[in-house]
C-alpha cells in the first residue's frame, strides 16, 4: 500500500482501517471512509465526508488507502434537503468551541459568541425522555457559563415541545432565521475581492459583533475550509465549504457604500472560491 501524504490533500480518497473489533465472520472488522483528505497528521488522516462531517483515521489502523475519482454530482436538488439535515450542515459551518452529542442533538457553547454556537441544535432525537434532555441542556449551559438556549426548526414537533415546557423566544432576537438554499451555479472570480483563510482585524472590525477575540476566531475560523472576503474595505463576507455544501454568512456592507452592488460581488466571489 502506498501511504497517503501531503500531495494527496484536497483529493478524494478511500481509507480502510481496522476497528479493533471482531467482524461477523470471526475475522477482524474493518471500516471504510470515503471523502476529501483535508489534513495529514503524524498519527492520523483527517477526511471530510460528503455531509461535511470529518473523521480522524489513525495511521496505525490503516490497511489500505488510495485516491478515487471525484464524487458524482449530487442527484437531489438543494431544496429537497430536510430541515434537520440543513441544521446539521449549518452547525458544521459555524462550529462551537465546546460541543457534545446528546443523542442526535448537539450541545454547543462558545462563550456567548452568537446564538447558534451557544445553543443546543435540536435535530433528530435526544435518545432520552424530553424532560431529561432539558435537564442535560441546562446542565451543559451552566458548566460553560452560558444561558440555556435551543435552536429548533420552526413548526416542528420539538418547537412545540419547548414552548409547552415554558421556553420562550428571546425578545432581543428576530422571530427566526430563514436559511436559503440553491444549487451552485457558475461564478467568475473577482480580482478585487480578497479572500483570506483567516479573519483580519479589518474584517472583524466590519463584522463588529465581537467581544472576546479568541472565542470569535475559534468559531469563525473553525472549519477546515473557510474564506473571509473583503471588497474595497467596505464589504465583507464569510464562506465555508462543508462536504458538498458552500455556506455564506456575515455579508455586510458599510452604510455609506450601499446600493453599489458590493454585496452581490462579494457573494459571487465567495461562490466562485467555493466551487
Amino acid at each position: 500500500m502506498e501511504p497517503l501524504d501531503s500531495d494527496d490533500v484536497g483529493q478524494r480518497v478511500t481509507v480502510r482501517a481496522a476497528t479493533g473489533q471482531t467482524g461477523p465472520t470471526g475475522g477482524p472488522q474493518f471500516t471504510d471512509t470515503v471523502g476529501r483528505l483535508v489534513r495529514v497528521e503524524p498519527d492520523h488522516f483527517v477526511i471530510e465526508r460528503r455531509d461535511g462531517s470529518t473523521r480522524a483515521v489513525p495511521r496505525a489502523a490503516v490497511v489500505a488507502a488510495k485516491r478515487v475519482p471525484a464524487r458524482p454530482k449530487r442527484s437531489r436538488a438543494a431544496r429537497e434537503v430536510s430541515a434537520d439535515d440543513l441544521m446539521r450542515i449549518t452547525s458544521r459551518g459555524w462550529p462551537a468551541v465546546h460541543s457534545e452529542p446528546l443523542g442526535e442533538w448537539e450541545l454547543r457553547a462558545a462563550g456567548g459568541f452568537t446564538g447558534r454556537a451557544n445553543s443546543v441544535a435540536v435535530h433528530g432525537d435526544p435518545g432520552m425522555p424530553f424532560a431529561d434532555a432539558l435537564d442535560a441542556v441546562a446542565a451543559f449551559a451552566e458548566r460553560h457559563g452560558v444561558a440555556p438556549a435551543a435552536q429548533v426548526v420552526v413548526g416542528s414537533r420539538w418547537h412545540q415541545r419547548f414552548l409547552d415546557a415554558g421556553w420562550q423566544r428571546p425578545r432581543s432576537t428576530r422571530p427566526g432565521a430563514i436559511v436559503q438554499v440553491a444549487d451552485l451555479g457558475t461564478y467568475a472570480p473577482d480580482p478585487l475581492v480578497r479572500i483570506e483563510p483567516s479573519a483580519s482585524e479589518a474584517w472583524l472590525a466590519h463584522y463588529g459583533r465581537v467581544e472576546d477575540l479568541d472565542v470569535a476566531r475559534a468559531v469563525l475560523e473553525g472549519p477546515e475550509r473557510v474564506g473571509f472576503a473583503m471588497l474595497e474595505d467596505a464589504a465583507i463576507g464569510r464562506v465555508v465549504v462543508t462536504g458538498e455544501w458552500a455556506g455564506l454568512a456575515a455579508v455586510e456592507v458599510d452604510p455609506a457604500h450601499r446600493r453599489r452592488g458590493l454585496a452581490r460581488r462579494v457573494v459571487a466571489a465567495c461562490l466562485a472560491w467555493a466551487a
